[in-house]
């Protein structure tokens, strides 16, 4: 992790002082509260080591103007909650921030060499020194996690007095000392050198730690602690097997983000002053229960919402419900979600008929869309306003965030509560289509059908060896419009980063693909003002599109990696790439929506013994 830059400690002088005078140790943006460092990640701020505490007090530590609540009641469904909640700011005029607690609390001492608690060292107030040597502390690099989401300290007193077959423990309670010093021979982790003081036990290095059964080996399993809800969360009774990680791993903390567009009826923001009744709402299917309701909760005040909008809101909402599940499961109604929004995106939304409040605007382009027939592209559409909500619903340790399920999802916090944190995007983009008909056709040759097995069979091993649960394991997304979706994507992002002027990580993708829906919407993705002011809505337009089509595509026929990359048998995390690489289609992690796999330029421009395998194969005549 990089970390945040340090920062003073704040006076009362101007009045921007916490409600808790805590002192301060760094500054990270609001967006990274929700995608690094989220609850339960560990944050570097300096020498010292922290993780960022839970939202059990944010209620009251949270202040109201710096963390305004967001509506979204489309994903606030979907997630099982009233309303969201923007990060408090860190920067030098904010008056509160996250909430931190120092992890791991084992240091040591370059000096003295000593290994303990940071506590046990002395340091003064305010300050992470050796209270004998004055050097700075070390925080420790290793930390053990299990797959449930639980996080420990890495066990140095077991590891030393491991017998010398490692199977069992000899001593935990030897009252000796540890002390931790490296060799200076190499880099490696035999380099790294734990001894204790008692004598009972020879120093060992810290070669080993990280294989899989080694504090299996050792009788440890996890105890189900959770440093990041504070001493007064109890310890469970996990015993599942740990892992050793090193603390700036990836796979410490993974986000399990959840987003939705705002799109009509709730698009204009008039329905927000209901957010936390329309659970209650719903139980009524008569207008005079509704009104009576209404009445009851404003106490004879005039409702904020008129009844007859009311009730075209829970008319629209019902029409989200999964068809056919009388008890749907989560994918069923995210699913649900996104094909309200493939319908909304082709029927458009014209600016001219809403109020200045509306946040979805989308409007059919003015030239003529022929151009675009002979490239199997149809129904593009301008996106010249949109707001997407993005959500932190929990995270994961050692398990991808695309294979979890609700077993291995650590909460945000030890109580549920009816919000989570989240942030909104606010810009514009770009709608389009593939033609069903010739997309049915190049779906059933059997060239392409063999190369998408062969990524799905990889992609789903994959899966299968992250699952915790073999009964709830999880299906992989491989089909072939799907990845072609995705491919043709990426290489429109790359192409408008380098032709409009667009970094590509200020682009990203929203892939609508299933049996009715190949449809895919690119926007700009940062919260600031990159790409907002009409720059990508213009890159739409028929005549302008169907140019960057064919120059995207021609691109894609070549990769400095040629001809490793186009005939490689796989690629990518675990064989789940086939023809894509860094040097090709693949883009910065903020603007794909599957961490860069599943892909196959292959499938857009062919191979060079099968040039008809390519879903654009006829452009490369002309």
């Amino acid at each position: 992790m990089t970390p945040p830059p340090a920062r003073r400690r704040r006076n009362g002088a101007n009045g921007n002082v916490p409600a808790q005078n805590l002192p301060r140790r760094g500054t990270v943006r609001r967006a990274q509260a929700i995608t690094t460092y989220g609850v339960g990640s560990l944050i570097a701020v300096d020498q010292e080591s922290f993780v960022v505490s839970g939202l059990d007090g944010a209620d009251e530590n949270w202040n109201s103007d710096e963390s305004p609540r967001i509506h979204e009641r489309r994903l606030a469904r979907l997630l099982d909650v009233d309303y969201f909640r923007l990060p408090p700011a860190s920067d030098d005029g904010s008056r509160d921030g996250l909430r931190v607690r120092r992890f791991p609390l084992m240091h040591s001492c370059p000096e003295c060499t000593e290994l303990q608690r940071h506590r046990d060292f002395n340091p003064p107030p305010g300050r992470s020194v050796c209270g004998t040597c004055e050097l700075e502390l070390v925080p420790s690099r290793f930390v053990v996690a299990c797959e449930a989401g639980h996080l420990g300290e890495f066990p140095y007193r077991q590891w030393v007095h491991r017998s010398p077959d490692r199977g069992v423990v000899a001593t935990g309670q030897c009252g000796g000392k540890l002390r931790l010093r490296s060799s200076g021979r190499t880099s490696s982790l035999r380099s790294i050198i734990v001894s204790c003081t008692c004598g009972q036990a020879p120093e060992v290095s810290m070669e080993g730690s990280f294989r899989r059964n080694a504090l299996k080996d050792l009788g440890l399993t996890c105890r189900g602690t959770r440093p990041w809800l504070g001493t007064s969360a109890p310890a469970e009774d996990c015993g599942l097997p740990l892992r050793t990680l090193q603390r700036g791993s990836s796979s410490v903390w993974q986000p399990v983000l959840k987003s939705a567009l705002s799109i009509p009826p709730w698009s204009d923001g008039r329905g927000d002053p209901l957010a936390e009744h329309w659970e209650a709402l719903r139980q009524y299917d008569r207008r005079e229960h509704v009104e009576i309701y209404l009445k009851g909760v404003f106490k004879g005040e005039e409702c904020p919402v008129p009844l007859d909008e009311v009730m075209a809101l829970l008319d629209a909402e019902r029409e989200e419900d999964p068809d056919g599940e009388a008890a749907p499961t989560f994918d069923h109604r995210y699913r649900a979600l996104r094909n309200k929004e493939y319908e909304r995106l082709r029927a458009g939304n014209d600016e001219s008929e809403h109020t200045r409040e509306e946040q979805f605007v989308c409007e059919t382009p003015l030239g003529a869309q022929g151009v675009l027939d002979p490239l199997g592209v149809t129904g593009p559409m301008l996106v010249k306003k949109l707001r997407e909500v993005r959500a932190l619903k929990a995270f994961t340790r050692l398990v991808d965030a695309e294979s979890t399920t609700d077993s291995t999802e650590m909460p945000l916090s030890e109580r549920p509560l009816r919000w989570l944190p989240a942030m909104e995007v606010r810009g514009e983009g770009v709608f389009l289509r593939l033609d069903e008909d010739r997309l049915d056709a190049w779906e059933k040759a059997p060239a392409v059908a063999a190369r998408i097995e062969r990524m799905r069979t990889a992609h789903q091993r994959a899966l299968e060896q992250r699952a915790d649960d073999p009964s709830h394991i999880v299906l992989s997304p491989a089909t072939p419009r799907m990845v072609l979706l995705h491919t043709l994507a990426h290489v429109l992002i790359n192409e408008w980063s380098l032709e409009a002027g667009y970094p590509a990580a200020s682009l990203r993708e929203r892939l609508y693909a299933a049996d009715d829906m190949a449809g895919v919407l690119v926007y700009t993705a940062t919260s600031d003002s990159a790409g907002s002011l009409g720059g990508l809505v213009a890159q739409g337009e028929p005549e302008i599109l169907a140019r960057t089509v064919r120059s995207a595509v021609r691109r894609a026929e070549w990769c400095s990696s040629d001809p490793l990359c186009m005939e490689t048998e796989a690629s990518g995390a675990g064989g789940t790439n086939l023809a894509a690489c860094h040097t090709c289609v693949m883009l910065p992690e903020t603007s794909c929506e599957h961490n860069n796999i599943l892909l196959d330029r292959a499938l857009l421009v062919g191979t060079p013994d099968d040039p008809d395998l390519g879903f654009f194969a006829n452009l490369q005549d002309h």
